[in-house]
This record gives C-alpha cells, sequence and structure tokens, in this order.
C-alpha cells in the first residue's frame, strides 16, 4: 500500500500530502478549489431517477473528466442485499460492488472487460477503502494502493489500458454515509500531469456522496418496493392460455397510471372438483400499495374458501364477512363465475360488480341479466343470488373489472355496450380456434382505449366455455 507524504494528517482518518508553500512566506499557498460547475451538468441529475445504476453514473459523469481522470462508485454488497451489518466495526474484508466507472470520457463499455459494472471486489482490512468504510473518513493519497495495483494488474493480462490507468499522481477514496453509517464509497484519481486533490476537493467531494448517498437510497427503496410488486404481478400472471375441462382462459391485467406495476384489481382459476372451474374477477378500491394489500389477501380467501366446495353464494357470503374484517378491502367488489361442462351451466354471482358479458354462438355479444347485483364486499349485508346460465353451445364469457368500462364523461351502460361492441369486433375467430387468437383478444380489449377520463385499473378474463357432448 502506499505511503502517504508529508506532515501527518490533519483530521481523524484523512490523510494528506505536502501542501505547497509561497515563496513570500511559511503559509499554504491556496490552490483553486472546484467551481460548482465542474460537477454540472451530471451533478445536477444525481438524485432525479430512482434507478442505482442511473444515480452512479451521474455521480462519476459530474467527476470525470473536469474533475478528475477516473471515477467509480462502489456499494457495499450487505446494504444494497438489506442484509444485517457486520458483527465486528472492523471486519476482516469488505465485499463491495461496482455501481459505476468512467475514465475520461470514455464509454463504459471500454472498460468492460478490465473494470465490469456489477463486479462484487473484496477489500481487506488496511486498504484505503476498508478505512474510509471503517472510520467514515476520506482517505488521500499519492498512489493507487498495492492491493488494487496487484488485482488489476493481475486480470488485465497485460493491457495497456490498465497501465495508464495506474499512472496516478493523487488518489481520493470518499466514503457515502447514510445516517452515519458508511454504504459504500467514490473513489477519484488524477494522473501525473495534473495538480494534486487539496482539501477544499475533498470536501467538494464529500458533499456530492452525500448527495448521492440519499439518492443512492432512495432508489434502493424505490427499485425493493418495485420488485416486490412485481413479484406479486408475476404471481397473478397466468402465462399461456390455460385449458381446462371444457373452459379455454385468456386473463391479463393493466394497471393505471404511468410507472404502476400492481393495482387493486385481480383475477384468478381455480379447479373445482367434479371437473368444475371458478373463474373471479374482483377489485379492491383504489390504487397502489394498499389496495394491491387488499387484493392479495381477498385472493388468497377465494382460494381456501374454493377449496371447501362450497356453493357459489355461500362462498361470496362468507368472502364478504372476511372483507368487513381486513383492512382497506371494504367496498371491494367481485363477479364469480363457476363452470360445469358436464351439466352446461355456469352460475354467476356478483358483489357490486358491473355484469359478465356473454358472446354466444351467434356472434354477438350482451351483458348477462344477474338475478341481483348484490353489494360490494364489506358492508355484511349478505344479500346475494345465484344466476344459473344454461350454456348449450359453445361460448366466451367475459368477465372483467370497472376499468374497462368507466369514464368520467359517459355512463356506465355505454362503456359496457362498448365493450360488448369491441369483443364482437375483436372476436374474428368463432369459438374453438388456436389459443393464440383468445390471448391475442385478450391483449388487444386491454388496450383499448376506454372512452373520455379512464383511468382505472383494468383486468379482464376471457373465458371459451365448451359444454360437454352426451
Amino acid at each position: 500500500m502506499s505511503q502517504p507524504r508529508g506532515r501527518p494528517p490533519t483530521r481523524k482518518g484523512t490523510t494528506l500530502r505536502n501542501e505547497p508553500r509561497s515563496s513570500a512566506d511559511d503559509t499554504p499557498a491556496v490552490l483553486p478549489s472546484p467551481r460548482r460547475s465542474a460537477f454540472s451538468p451530471a451533478a445536477d441529475a444525481i438524485g432525479s431517477e430512482l434507478d442505482l445504476r442511473l444515480t452512479g453514473s451521474h455521480v462519476v459523469h459530474a467527476l470525470t473528466p473536469g474533475f478528475c481522470d477516473a471515477a467509480s462508485v462502489y456499494l457495499l454488497e450487505r446494504w444494497r442485499r438489506e442484509e444485517s451489518a457486520y458483527a465486528v466495526a472492523d471486519p476482516p474484508q469488505r465485499e463491495a460492488r461496482r455501481l459505476a466507472v468512467r475514465v475520461g470520457t470514455d464509454a463504459p463499455e471500454t472498460w468492460e472487460g478490465v473494470l465490469p459494472v456489477g463486479e462484487v471486489i473484496v477489500f481487506p482490512r488496511g486498504t484505503p477503502y476498508a478505512r474510509a468504510l471503517t472510520d467514515g473518513h476520506a482517505q488521500l493519497l499519492d498512489t493507487v494502493d498495492t492491493h488494487t495495483t496487484e488485482r488489476l494488474k493481475a486480470s488485465a493480462d497485460g493491457d495497456e489500458r490498465i497501465e495508464r490507468l495506474l499512472r496516478v499522481g493523487s488518489f481520493l477514496v470518499v466514503p457515502l454515509r447514510l445516517r452515519n453509517d458508511a454504504i459504500g464509497f467514490v473513489a477519484c484519481t488524477r494522473g501525473p500531469d495534473r495538480g494534486p486533490f487539496t482539501t477544499a476537493d475533498m470536501a467538494a467531494v464529500e458533499s456530492l456522496a452525500a448527495r448521492a448517498a440519499v439518492a443512492l437510497d432512495n432508489a434502493r427503496r424505490y427499485e425493493r418496493e418495485r420488485r416486490t410488486a412485481l413479484a406479486i404481478r408475476n404471481s397473478l400472471l397466468p402465462g399461456a392460455v390455460q385449458e381446462v375441462e371444457g373452459c379455454r382462459i385468456a386473463h391479463g391485467s393493466l394497471p393505471a397510471g404511468q410507472g404502476t406495476v400492481i393495482g387493486g384489481d385481480w383475477s384468478d382459476v381455480l379447479r373445482r372438483p367434479g371437473e368444475r372451474v371458478s373463474l373471479i374477477v374482483g377489485d379492491a378500491m383504489g390504487h397502489g400499495p394498499e389496495s394491491a394489500v387488499a387484493m392479495i389477501q381477498l385472493r388468497t380467501a377465494v382460494r381456501t374458501l374454493a377449496g371447501l366446495d362450497i356453493p357459489a353464494v355461500e362462498l361470496i357470503r362468507r368472502l364478504d364477512d372476511l372483507a368487513s374484517e381486513t383492512p382497506g378491502a371494504s367496498f371491494a367488489t367481485c363477479i364469480y363465475a363457476e363452470w360445469d361442462a358436464r351439466l352446461r351451466t355456469c352460475t354467476l354471482v356478483g358483489a357490486g360488480h358491473p355484469p359478465p358479458l356473454l358472446r354466444g354462438a351467434d356472434g354477438r355479444t350482451a351483458p348477462v341479466p344477474l338475478v341481483g347485483a348484490g353489494l360490494p364486499l364489506g358492508l355484511g349485508a349478505g344479500s346475494y343470488e345465484p344466476t344459473v346460465l344454461e350454456v348449450a353451445e359453445p361460448s366466451v364469457l367475459v368477465l372483467y373489472s370497472d376499468g374497462l368500462v368507466e369514464s368520467r364523461d359517459d355512463d356506465i351502460d355505454h362503456g359496457i355496450a362498448r365493450l360488448a361492441g369491441a369483443v364482437d369486433e375483436a372476436a374474428l375467430a368463432p369459438p374453438g380456434a388456436v389459443d393464440d387468437v383468445l390471448s391475442a383478444v385478450c391483449r388487444q380489449l386491454l388496450h383499448a382505449r376506454v372512452g373520455p377520463g379512464g383511468g382505472d385499473d383494468r383486468t379482464l378474463l376471457l373465458a371459451e366455455l365448451t359444454p360437454a357432448k352426451d
């Protein structure tokens, strides 16, 4: 490891070179500190994106090439994974992932072979990186430390770029600190043909690192929530067309709002004893995490109740009782269908939800008149009635959420009629056609323009009902 030159550190954990002296007296000469413009415009972008890699890229672009010749950002792997802290304050080694790197004005791809973004490096105790992380203070040296030099030379296999990169006249490591804890560090180098880093330079990078640490924490929190939402959404996706006894199903969801990955809508397909199948589309009111949690609880409850093999009306009554005790689930709506291909019957129960549509063998789609629309779940009303359809010919049942039919400037009945017309226009193939047609129609309807002011989550389930032959 390279040794510091000159007088001892002026503050704990910070190693400084000899300051240049003026010829007139023995006071230190004042070197020009970097103006804020040295960190612009990329510095102004730090925190503008909730993305770890983009934030790291903004940091290194703010530093190079105006402030230094090369810069890199590393994040502690434990912090990135949200794992528990080290058992000791000064562990034997630290693992950190390279988040971003820039050398001069080179593109990242230029250094991908020797300094790949995403690589996890082990930094032993005693290296300037580990000292910066442990002590929480910047480290300023005359050259790159021995550990890094040997590691880069060993991995470079004679690459001339590494030799040039290691010709350093000043080396600075600044910890990224968040609420008194180090979460990573920024490393900067200047070649021998440039002035060395000064205390003013160090302070400027520390200020930049403080902003970057907050931005990185925000990005990590957002990515964690997004991963959770994506995991939930992916658990709801059916993938290819599902096929059960006498029924083929395609369904999907389209959350409202730009960047939203999950809302309160859900759909499900459940196999039942006796070669029956249950289909449901529900809507927990609202958007965002609260409605998503309510949706998950209701969906899980339906699956549990369906496993008890109770009648459709009793299932919805029990779901109503559960919803009244579930925070955020009050006023949720749903439409439940149970298809029995052998009996050629489809039993429907609604709970404050728009009526299903049925496209018969004649190719026309129309709403199904329910015996009772029922009140939304969670009100404890318990007044639900079954509607039993006799389905003698292959037909397509359409279950949907109100996001496909509601708008601020139009009556919901007009929206339902509009959706029925869209089904007729999209369903060019008759029932019994190949699977990808059903999926294509589902996608087309989900992305169709709803009408003025439409902005709710959309969920759609298409079920091709095929009665059993005698």
